[in-house]
Order: structure tokens, then C-alpha cells, then sequence
């Protein structure tokens, strides 16, 4: 016995896994530097934090978000998913350990029994216990393939939740960014009306004192329901934003956030957007760590696939008891045991294990390209938000100034109106243009917050969570 288990150790220790060892695919040597799209202008090289969403300053915000992290379904599934690949990996684990399997009978027993006289029936008793217990000796790496494989699985489900946590972040600051600008909008839009409503009832009193024409009442008119009949627009956006944020943060429609509800004003930003450099994007984008993983995974996969090509030996033991009664079955007489080895080869028919190899080798194949792809189409999806972000900046600056000016515009226009140097269509004119650079300039900060906000999806921040950071050291 002493000399089975020597032979058994050694074998152990000589132990090697076959089929390649995973390497990290290479990287494009432009993902290293700063982003074109990011210039002074509109972005600072600093990296942004994972919690971005404290740039804000919102503590409104800060809350939600914590919300959702906790109550969002989308998270729910995610953290489900990663506790099945967790205990798939532990199953993976177990193969390390010797299998044992305990097993115990008392049969009772009656047989007809031929005699000269004829049958006669015979009861009997039969006790029985055993103690089975087998290791696999994993001379070619299949089982230390296996756990490598599930190990990367469980990580690629890791990255997979630390995805839907970046977008649950955005969705519901882009929820409450679009419930306070809809607010905003609304805002603009009701002071765009009542400075109408004024205008519209001056209007009508000159008319009725002979010093404007009624066409001059019908104009007023026109504007002033033109601009009514945006509030309408403004108000539903509003309602839907706050029934998606609600969504997010696990509860019904109907039962939106009353402070969400109270916000007037967007969300800004009071520094440059921290947008690092591509280096740093790759190292934080949890989609580029989940096709790591399942490279690395597939990688290992080919190593399960090649070690069939190899016998597998495992050593076996038991210990059993039998006998007629309780005590036979535990007596020296009743005592049996069994050990040795166990090779299971299928050469000559290697022919599937050849296929299997093939077929990971394929996978693997694919789980580099989709590598490439995914590297690919972070560096374009962060160069595209930077440099709609950078546009819609230029934009909201240049609406600042038309809407300054046309401010300015209406004033000088009114004043000349009063003294009579102006006619009423140069007032009109003058309100209609004041209006529509109020209502551009807000729709324009609407914009500007999407696109930061799109910005910091892009470079993947948010996944950082206490939930996900003590899930990943759970999973090393």
C-alpha cells in the first residue's frame, strides 16, 4: 500500500498540463496615448474617477445611483450570473480533492428453497456499509486546465456585471439629467410665455385705443399660443424621465423620487471632463476585461480538449463490511478493502478528442477576434462621445452668446417700441427670436449633460462599486 501511494505521489508531482498557456493579446499601439478627439478645450488628461458621477456635486444624484445599484433588476441578473460561475468554479475546485462515496444496506430477504418435501420458504438477513474513495492523478493538466477555464469564466461574468453597473450608472444619471432639463425647459418656456402674455395684452389695449392695428392682436395671438403649445412637450418628457428613473432604482413607474421631481436645473460639471488617455480607458472598460477572460478561458479550454488525448489514472480505495448481522457486518471476519489503480485511455479511437481540440481551437480563434473587436470599438465609441462632446461645447457657447444678444435685441426693441420709433412686427420679431434662443440654449444644456455623461460611459467608470469590488476578490 505504502508503495501504491510513492508511485502515486510521484506521478503527481511529475504532473504537466498540456496545450498552450494563455498570453494576453496584444493591444494598438495608438490606444496608448492621449485621445484625438480630447483637446484642452473640452477635457483635461486626468483620469476620471470610477465614481464619476460625485463630479456633479448632487447628492440628489449620488442617492439615486446608490439606489440603483442596489434595487435594479438588469444588477439583479448580473450578480445572479456571477454567483453561478462562482460556484461552477468551486465545482471545478473539487475535482482537486479525492471523490467519496458512503454507502450502507440492511436487507431483509425471503426465497423458496427446493427440498425433497417440496418448497420451503427461507428468510434471511444481509447487512452491508462500505467506504469508497477515488483520485484523479492529473498527470496532463486536465483538471488544472478545467479550473483555469472556470476561474476565467468566472471573471468574464464578473466584468459582464461591472458592465451593467457602467450602464446602470449612466441610464439613471441620464434619467435624472433629462427630468431636470425637461423641468428647466419647461421653465424657460413658461417665461417665454408670460413676457408674450404681457406683450400680447399691451397689444390689445393699444388696439382698443386706436394706436395699433387688430392684424398686430392676431400676431401677438399666433406667437403666444406657438409657445403654449410647447409646454405640453416639455411636461411629458418630464414625466417620462421620472418614471425610467424610478424603473432603474427598482421601483414602480408611479413612485418616482420626489427630489428628482423637485429639480429645476441639470447637472454640470464646475471642471474639465477627466477623460485620461486610452491606456487608462482600456485598463477600466470592463467589456475589454470580459473578452480577456473569455480568451483566456477558451485558451484553457483547448489544454481540457488535448489532455484526452492522454490516459487518465486515478487511484481508488475502499473499505466494506458484510454479514448476516449488525455485528458480522463490523467484524474482522466481515472486513474486506480494495486498492489500486484505475487507467482510462481511448487510444486507439482518438478521432472525438481530435474534434473536441479543433472545435476549442475554433473558439479560441473567435474569442480573440471578438478581443480585437471589442478594443476596436471602445477606442471608437470614446472618440466619437469625445468629440460630440467637444461640438455640442462650441455649440452651447455660441447659443449663450445669440441668446445675450438677442436678450439685448429685445430690450432696445421695446424701448423704441414705447417711444414709437418701432411698429409692433419689429417687437414680435425681436420676442420670437429672444424665445427661440431661450429654448435653444436650453435644449442645448440638456445636450451638453447626455454628452458628458455618454463621455463617462465610454471611458468606463461606475463599475467600482463595494458589491463588485469584494465580489472580485471573492472570485481570486
Amino acid at each position: 500500500m505504502i508503495r501504491t501511494l510513492s508511485v502515486g505521489a510521484a506521478l503527481l508531482l511529475s504532473a504537466c498540463a498540456v496545450g498552450p498557456n494563455y498570453a494576453p493579446a496584444p493591444t494598438p499601439v495608438a490606444a496608448s496615448g492621449t485621445f484625438s478627439a480630447a483637446t484642452p478645450a473640452n477635457a483635461s488628461t486626468t483620469s476620471a474617477p470610477d465614481a464619476w458621477w460625485r463630479l456633479y456635486d448632487d447628492p440628489v444624484l449620488d442617492d439615486l445611483i446608490g439606489q440603483a445599484f442596489a434595487a435594479n433588476t438588469d444588477l439583479r441578473v448580473a450578480t445572479a450570473n456571477l454567483r453561478r460561475a462562482r460556484a461552477v468554479l468551486s465545482e471545478a475546485r473539487g475535482a482537486r480533492l479525492p471523490s467519496t462515496t458512503i454507502s450502507a444496506s440492511a436487507v431483509e430477504a425471503r426465497q423458496s428453497v427446493a427440498t425433497v418435501g417440496g418448497p420451503v420458504p427461507f428468510e434471511s438477513a444481509f447487512y452491508s456499509v462500505g467506504l469508497d474513495a477515488s483520485y484523479e492523478i492529473d498527470l496532463y493538466g486536465r483538471v488544472s486546465r478545467s479550473i483555469e477555464a472556470a476561474r476565467a469564466d468566472s471573471a468574464a461574468e464578473a466584468a459582464a456585471r461591472d458592465t451593467v453597473a457602467i450602464s446602470v450608472a449612466a441610464e439613471t444619471a441620464r434619467a435624472y439629467a433629462d427630468a431636470c432639463s425637461a423641468a428647466f425647459q419647461l421653465g424657460v418656456a413658461e417665461r417665454s410665455l408670460k413676457l408674450q402674455a404681457d406683450s400680447f395684452d399691451l397689444t390689445e389695449r393699444r388696439v382698443a385705443a386706436g394706436r395699433d392695428s387688430p392684424l398686430d392682436v392676431a400676431r401677438a395671438r399666433a406667437q403666444l399660443e406657438s409657445t403654449r403649445a410647447t409646454l405640453p412637450t416639455f411636461a411629458a418628457n418630464r414625466r417620462s424621465a421620472l418614471y425610467r428613473l424610478a424603473v432603474l432604482t427598482g421601483k414602480p413607474p408611479s413612485a418616482f423620487d420626489a427630489r428628482a421631481a423637485a429639480c429645476t436645473i441639470p447637472p454640470r460639471l464646475t471642471q474639465p471632463l477627466p477623460a485620461g488617455d486610452g491606456a487608462a480607458m482600456l485598463r477600466r472598460r470592463p467589456d475589454i476585461r470580459r473578452a480577456d477572460r473569455q480568451l483566456a478561458a477558451a485558451t484553457a479550454r483547448i489544454g481540457v480538449a488535448t489532455a484526452d488525448l492522454y490516459p487518465q489514472i486515478s487511484i481508488g480505495a475502499g473499505v466494506s463490511g458484510q454479514g448476516v448481522t449488525p455485528g458480522a457486518a463490523f467484524s474482522n471476519n466481515g472486513f474486506g478493502f480494495s486498492l489500486g489503480p484505475l487507467i482510462s485511455w481511448t487510444f486507439p479511437n482518438i478521432i472525438a478528442a481530435r474534434a473536441r481540440i479543433a472545435q476549442a481551437e475554433a473558439s479560441t480563434e473567435a474569442a480573440l477576434a471578438t478581443f480585437d473587436g471589442t478594443v476596436l470599438s471602445a477606442l471608437q465609441e470614446t472618440e466619437t462621445t469625445l468629440s460630440d462632446y467637444s461640438g455640442v461645447l462650441d455649440r452651447n457657447a455660441a447659443l449663450k452668446n445669440a441668446r445675450d444678444q438677442s436678450g439685448e435685441a429685445a430690450r432696445i426693441v421695446r424701448l423704441r417700441y414705447n417711444i414709437g420709433v418701432e411698429n409692433f412686427l419689429a417687437v414680435l420679431d425681436a420676442e420670437r427670436t429672444l424665445a427661440t434662443a431661450d429654448a435653444q440654449l436650453a435644449d442645448s444644456d440638456a445636450t451638453l449633460t447626455t454628452a458628458q455623461i455618454a463621455v463617462f460611459k465610454a471611458l468606463g467608470g461606475g463599475w467600482e462599486t463595494p458589491e463588485a469590488s469584494a465580489g472580485a476578490n471573492n472570485s481570486r
